[in-house]
């Protein structure tokens, strides 16, 4: 038995119809506008087409009568005439119908391609806290999920519906004639099968919602079962039998629940259509016996059945359309509810005891220490801090990047992963940053680099907060990269050039980032040279070794060549004794006249920094040079003399 996947209540939360009814309504007028605002002129020649086919199923219906009434009438030449009309009328509803699909598919094509650059477009504004937020990220799934559908189904059904309500229209005047209460009974028979269809279309909505996490992970094992990355290892540790049965697990339940809703959907509303199918019979009974006894001529009796017939169907479509674009609103809504997202709030609610934990940024006091290690949320040692009152000075003068007590925690957790950090680095420093995994090193160059905002204090560089700089003037000055560096299926050029995107297409630049990185040797064996696609993912691709791939991550990170900020996460992990040694040697003249950070287990790389610190439990627990941090016989030391055993 697999340990249960799912931890959530028995059924979806509930909404009131009225409530979603109201929302319905308001986004359908929103979706209408951006159908609108993708092509004005489809958009009018979908809704001109769908005035004139609305027309033309009466004149249909009247046609037939008078064919009727002419044969009976023993009249060739009006019966001529009349077959003549009808086929002129059919096939300009041919036409309509051809030339109605086509607008709609190329209007619906257009509104696709529209929003999803909308989605992505929004995607790019969300910071890296948007990405690792699961509700955020729910919310973007839901969003992407339908959203090249769904608007061109909304689109279609709005203009059916209107074209249903004007033949409906049509339809009415004739049956009037005969009898009133034919119209009410039209109507009357398919409500009850179409409030069935609105219910079970929000059922659906619901449960569509409510399991998006479980969805995501459907995906996730999905990729990992059918990915390259994941292979070795699912072959080698045996690992494909336990996910896909977590697979199956998964799917099955999804295939009961929506199963579920099938069958109740179906002979539920198979039930209540049933009386729209009596009603229709009633009324076509009382016809032919009307018809029978000499009180209805046979073409009336014909036109009447046939707008009877045809109206019904135009009633049913109308509140059949009703329903399907309440479901689409519906799915509309998450879209909408992802665009208009406050990128700004804070996602998961903390509780009230952490909220007014940070009222230290804003000069309350804050708790007395506490041992670290108590309930995972003790303070630290902290080194001697700068004095908030000094910062306004330090900023006028200073260049390099300081930390001014900063404290930063996940939102909705608990614990602290740094806590009151107090740090200066000096432009054209560099500084070596170690400590056991997990202990803050990776967040502190986030921060640094502002993919993250501290939850206390501030960060400046050159004397002005983060905060207070253009972003993409900020981030043109860093030069990252991080150890979970991406392996981008492209070209070896646009691997390295991405790096620097205004220099995309600078070759020159391109070599020389590729020197720098120790990348010129992968550059060298492939056979395309710059132009090789690398990865196995697209034809003729270059599958390199996880050392090559980091060069080229190195190499990107070197082509911003103006940066004066160099931020290493890792920078030789996966580089054998050779390429790693060749890096040694070019590290003072790659990190020359440049601010530069380096995050690294190995002691080799870390000597050659002007400046050490040791991160420990969310503080600088040690900061020095080589020598001192040696001589001081603490972490440091220890770590050193154990990594320096392994070579003996």
């Amino acid at each position: 038995m697999h340990p249960p996947l799912l931890t959530r209540s028995t059924d979806p939360p509930k909404q009131p119809l009225g409530v979603a009814l109201r929302e319905s309504v308001r986004f359908m007028r929103r979706a209408l506008g951006l159908v609108w605002k993708t092509s004005a002129p489809l958009t009018a020649a979908f809704g001109g087409l769908a005035i004139f086919g609305a027309v033309l199923g009466p004149a249909i219906a009247l046609a037939g009568k008078r064919i009727v009434d002419s044969v009976v009438a023993g009249s060739e030449v009006e019966t001529l005439k009349w077959v003549a009309v009808e086929l002129g009328l059919v096939v300009a509803q041919a036409t309509m119908n051809r030339t109605s699909a086509l607008v709609r598919s190329v209007l619906g094509s257009r509104l696709g391609n529209d929003i999803n650059v909308a989605i992505l477009e929004r995607a790019q504004r969300l910071e890296l806290r948007h990405f690792e937020d699961p509700e955020f990220y729910d919310r973007l799934t839901r969003a992407r999920r339908e959203a090249s559908s769904r608007p061109l189904a909304l689109v279609s059904e709005s203009f059916a519906l209107g074209q249903s309500v004007l033949t409906l229209a049509g339809y009415a005047v004739l049956l009037v004639r005969f009898n009133a209460w034919v119209v009410l009974l039209l109507m009357v028979a398919t409500v009850p099968a179409t409030i069935a269809e609105m219910k079970y279309s929000k059922q659906g909505f619901r449960i569509r919602n409510w399991r998006s996490p479980d969805a995501r992970r459907l995906t996730y094992l999905e990729y990992i079962l059918a990915n390259d990355k994941h292979a070795k290892e699912m072959k080698l540790f045996g690992l494909g039998p336990l996910f896909l049965g977590r697979y199956k697990e998964l799917a099955e339940r999804f295939h009961r629940e929506d199963s579920r809703l099938m069958v109740r959907r179906t002979i539920v509303t198979y039930g209540l259509s049933l009386l729209a199918t009596l009603a229709f019979y009633g009324a076509y009974a009382s016809m032919a016996v009307l018809a029978a006894v000499g009180r209805l001529t046979l073409g009336n009796m014909t036109m009447y059945v046939l707008a009877f017939r045809s109206g019904q169907q135009s009633f049913q479509s109308i509140l059949g359309g009703i329903g399907n674009i309440y479901e689409h609103n519906l799915y509309m809504s998450n879209l909408f509810a992802y665009l208009d997202a406050d990128l700004d709030a804070v996602a998961p609610a903390v509780d009230a005891k952490l909220e007014s934990d940070g009222a230290a940024t804003n000069g309350a006091a804050r708790p007395s220490p506490t041992r670290a290690g108590e309930d995972g949320e003790g303070e630290p040692p902290r080194l001697p801090a700068v004095a908030s009152h000094a910062l306004p000075a330090l900023a006028a003068s200073e260049r390099g990047i300081r930390l001014a007590d900063v404290s930063f925690r996940y939102p909705g957790q608990k614990k602290w992963v740094l806590r009151h950090v107090d740090l200066f680095i000096p432009e054209g420093q560099s500084v070596a940053i170690v400590g056991q995994n997990g202990a803050g090193k990776t967040t502190l160059i986030k921060l640094v680099s502002r993919l993250y905002e501290p939850t206390e204090g501030r960060i400046l560089l050159d004397g002005k907060d983060l905060r207070d700089w253009d972003r993409d003037a900020l981030l043109a000055r860093f030069g990252v990269v991080f150890q979970d560096f991406n392996q981008y299926q492209l070209k070896f050029r646009e691997n390295v050039g991405v790096g620097s995107v205004e220099h995309l297409e600078d070759e020159p630049r391109i070599v020389r980032a590729a020197s720098q990185g120790g990348a010129d040797p992968v550059l060298a064996g492939l056979a395309s040279g710059l132009d090789t696609p690398l990865g196995r993912w697209f034809q003729d691709g270059a599958e390199l070794s996880g050392g090559q791939w980091q060069k080229i991550a190195l190499a990107r990170g070197f082509m911003r060549e103006e940066a004066d900020i160099l931020v290493l996460d890792e920078p030789t992990a996966a580089l054998d004794a050779e390429a790693e040694h060749a890096v040694f040697e070019r590290f003072q003249e790659l990190t020359k006249g440049r601010t530069t950070i380096i995050i690294s287990h190995r002691f080799p790389t870390v000597r050659m920094a002007d400046r050490i610190l040791v991160v420990e439990n969310g503080a600088i627990a040690e900061d020095g040079t080589h020598a001192d941090l040696v001589a001081a016989a603490r972490t440091y030391a220890r770590l050193y003399e154990l990594q320096a055993r392994g070579y003996v």
